[in-house]
C-alpha cells in the first residue's frame, strides 16, 4: 500500500508549531551570548549571573537558525503570551487533520525530560517513539498499529558531548522516573543503571550511547545518568534534528535524521538472531522500508548520501545492510536505484 499523505494544513501547521517550539525556546535566554570552540564546532551559551557567580546554560550547537532566532530574543519574549495561544490552536488543527498524538505516559514523561534539558543537552529520542515522529516531518499518514509501542522509550546521546557541554540536566532523569513509578533496573554484573521499568507495567526506559568496539556501560554526564553503549549508534544519532510530539500543545524533542533512522534499522535488524528478537527484527526491517520508500521518493539525495555513508563504513556495516536487503528485494531496489 501506498504512503498517504496528510494534508496540506496539516503539514503547514506542523512546521509552524515546530518554528513556534524553537522561538520559545530561544526567547528564554536571560543573560549575553557565550561561545565555546571544541573540535572545530562553536557551541553557543546563556551567561548570566547569580548573586557574585557567573552561570553557562548551554543553548544548542551554532547555526544561522539558532543565531536569527538568538538575536530575536527580546522581541521573542514579548510575543510569548500571544505565540503560546497560537501554539495551542495549531495543535488543535493536528488532531483535526488526523495527525497521531503521542499518549499520555509517554507525553507526560517527553515533556519533564523536556522541561529538565534532556533534549538541550543531547539526549535524542530514539526507537519507535522517534518513528512515530516522522509523521509530521515527512508529511505522511501512519496507520495506529505502525505506532503501536513496545513498551520501550529509548534515549540516546554522545558520551564526549556530554562530558564536553560543562552543563548538566535541572533534574536527574533517574528523580524524574521514580516519580512517575518507574523503578531501577541495575545491571547484572556491575549494578549501574542505565535502565528503569514501570512499576506494574512493562514500560521500560533505556539510556544508551555509541560504543566503538566494546559494548559496556558508560558516563553522561551532562544528563547524569550512565547508558548502555552500542555499536552502530554512532551512525544513528549524528547530526540530530528537532521535532514535535503532539501531546498538549506540542513537545520540542530530539530525534535521529529519517534516512539515517532508515538504514540504521537494516543493520539493527540483521543483529537481532531468531527466537524473541524475531518479531523486533520484522518491525525494524517494516519500518526501514516505509522510511525508505517515502525518502527514495521526496528526498532522494538525504537518503543516498546516508546509504553511501553507512556502506563507507566497512565490511561488516555492508555485511549487515546486505544482510537485511536479501529479505527486502524492493527495498534493495530503490536504494540501488539511487546512485
Amino acid at each position: 500500500m501506498d504512503p498517504k499523505s496528510h494534508s496540506r494544513a496539516a503539514q503547514v501547521a506542523y512546521q509552524d508549531l515546530l518554528r513556534m517550539h524553537l522561538d520559545e525556546a530561544a526567547s528564554e535566554i536571560v543573560g549575553s551570548i557565550e561561545e565555546r570552540h571544541r573540535n572545530g564546532r562553536i557551541y553557543l551559551y546563556d551567561r548570566f549571573r547569580i548573586g557574585t557567580e557567573m552561570k553557562s546554560r548551554y543553548l544548542g550547537e551554532d547555526s544561522p537558525h539558532l543565531r536569527d532566532r538568538l538575536t530575536r530574543a527580546a522581541d521573542l519574549k514579548a510575543e510569548a503570551q500571544e505565540r503560546k495561544k497560537r501554539m495551542s490552536r495549531l495543535a488543535r488543527v493536528l488532531r483535526s487533520e488526523g495527525m497521531i498524538g503521542t499518549d499520555r505516559e509517554t507525553g507526560s514523561l517527553l515533556l519533564a525530560f523536556a522541561r529538565a534539558g534532556v533534549f538541550r543537552l543531547g539526549g535524542t529520542l530514539i526507537g519507535t517513539g522517534a518513528y512515530a515522529l516522522y509523521q509530521g516531518e515527512l508529511g505522511v499518514r501512519f496507520d495506529s498499529d505502525e505506532l503501536a509501542q513496545t513498551g520501550d522509550i529509548d534515549f540516546a546521546s554522545f558520551e564526549r558531548l556530554s562530558v564536553a557541554l560543562g552543563d548538566r540536566v535541572e533534574e536527574k532523569p533517574g528523580d524524574i522516573l521514580q516519580t512517575m513509578k518507574f523503578v531501577p533496573v541495575p545491571g547484572v554484573f556491575d549494578r549501574q543503571v542505565w535502565k528503569w521499568r514501570q512499576s506494574g507495567g512493562e514500560a521500560m526506559v533505556e539510556f544508551l550511547t555509541p560504543a566503538f568496539g566494546e559494548e559496556d556501560v558508560k558516563p553522561l554526564p551532562a544528563l547524569g545518568v550512565s547508558a548502555q553503549s552500542l555499536n552502530y549508534l554512532n551512525f544513528l544519532i549524528a547530526e540530530p534534528m528537532h521535532a514535535l510530539a503532539l501531546y498538549r500543545s506540542g513537545v520540542l524533542v530530539q530525534i535521529p535524521r529519517p534516512e539515517r533512522y532508515g538504514i540504521h534499522k537494516l543493520i539493527v535488524a540483521s543483529r537481532r538472531l531468531g527466537g524473541p528478537d524475531e518479531a523486533k527484527a520484522r518491525k525494524d526491517r517494516a519500518q526501514a522500508e516505509f522510511l525508505i520508500r517515502i525518502l527514495a521518493e521526496d528526498r532522494p539525495d538525504d537518503l543516498a548520501e546516508a546509504y553511501e555513508h553507512a556502506l563507507s563504513q566497512g565490511p561488516r556495516w555492508r555485511e549487515r545492510i546486505a544482510s537485511s536487503l536479501g529479505r527486502m528485494p524492493a527495498t534493495k531496489d530503490l536504494l540501488r536505484g539511487l546512485s
